[in-house]
């Protein structure tokens, strides 16, 4: 009986390649930039199964590409790349890798808040440009304080809670906003439930833990950005078009509130020449929320055994789609 066939559309540790080594017959795309949509087309035309990033598109067009698809398995929480609803009409799992990233995502999300508020990339910058004369001045280089500032967390779901978890050891208020109200979070971790204009006007920083949906495109744009305080840090961990750039831009430039931290861009990667990388008030990240190396690890050994699965006829660990199973 011939082994089934898998694509992987990037390079993966080897650990994790061997997960899927063991059941099927493997190709990898070689490049560090991901495969070109046609590209990506052929190479899953015979596929059995693909494992993707989030800089691939999976849509009605690459599934009628491959006919013998029966396993998408994406390394990434979010799956806005993906089309789960073709998917399932199809009767395709889809597989993401929930969980495992979730902490090391929030230790650079408030590594990204804490450096924000004591400006630690901008006095990087200005030193290294020679331009440390001074050794000490008491009205240079001013922050804000973090201990015992509001923190508005929008979007409370595993990530936004291990951001809340770390905001607690600074004292933190913390406000959240979320589709569905958490009782037992506000009960375990003092967390309080705001609308959300209540929670842009009255947080000294705000984080961003949402996933990518049309409810969220652009969730925060020139209106949301009046509503903060002039003062006020905006944090995004979760997808770069949650955040209206132009308007950040906008709102940056005119010190309508104080700074912003970024690990996401629209687009990614964010062009050498966009408006937002001339302003000091900003940091950007190259989207390396969850790139330590065992969370790393962990993630594509999650992906790889979702991918074995389902090539093997049994559920996936973690499946985005679980309906498509009988009594799922």
């Amino acid at each position: 009986m011939a082994r089934p066939k898998a694509f992987i559309t990037r390079t993966l540790l080897p650990d994790a390649v061997d997960i899927v080594r063991q059941v099927a017959d493997v190709e990898i795309w070689p490049d560090e930039s991901p495969p070109p949509p046609d590209e990506l087309r052929r190479r899953a035309a015979d596929a059995d199964g693909i494992l993707t990033t989030i800089m691939d598109r999976v849509d009605a067009d690459l599934m009628d590409a491959a006919p013998n698809l029966r396993a998408i398995s994406q390394l990434a929480v979010g799956l806005d790349n993906v089309d789960v609803a073709e998917a399932t009409r199809r009767g395709i799992p889809v597989g993401n890798t929930p969980g495992v990233l979730s902490k090391s995502t929030a230790d650079l999300a408030f590594a990204l808040l804490l450096g924000a508020a004591r400006r630690t990339s901008e006095s990087e910058r200005w030193l290294r440009g020679g331009n440390w004369r001074l050794a000490f001045h008491p009205t240079h280089w001013l922050g804000q304080d973090v201990h015992e500032a509001t923190l508005g967390i929008v979007g409370l779901g595993q990530i936004g809670l291990e951001v809340a978890r770390r905001a607690r050891g600074f004292d933190m208020r913390i406000l959240y906003h979320s589709r569905t109200r958490k009782t037992d979070a506000e009960s375990e971790y003092g967390v309080e439930y705001a609308d959300f204009p209540a929670l842009l006007s009255q947080a000294d920083f705000i984080m961003l833990c949402v996933p990518l949906t049309s409810q969220t495109h652009h969730l925060i744009s020139t209106a949301e950005l009046a509503m903060m305080k002039p003062t006020a840090i905006l944090i995004n961990v979760s997808r770069g078009p949650v955040v209206d750039p132009q308007a950040l831009y906008q709102s940056l430039h005119a010190n309508r509130i104080a700074a912003a931290a970024l690990d996401v861009t629209s687009p990614e990667p964010i062009p050498s020449d966009d408006p937002l990388l001339t302003l000091d008030n900003l940091t950007i990240t190259p989207h390396i929320g969850s790139a330590a190396l065992p969370t790393r690890l962990n993630t594509m050994k999650l992906a790889a055994r979702n991918l074995a699965a389902a090539l093997t006829g049994q559920r996936m660990e973690t499946c985005a789609n679980p309906e498509v199973y009988n009594g799922g």
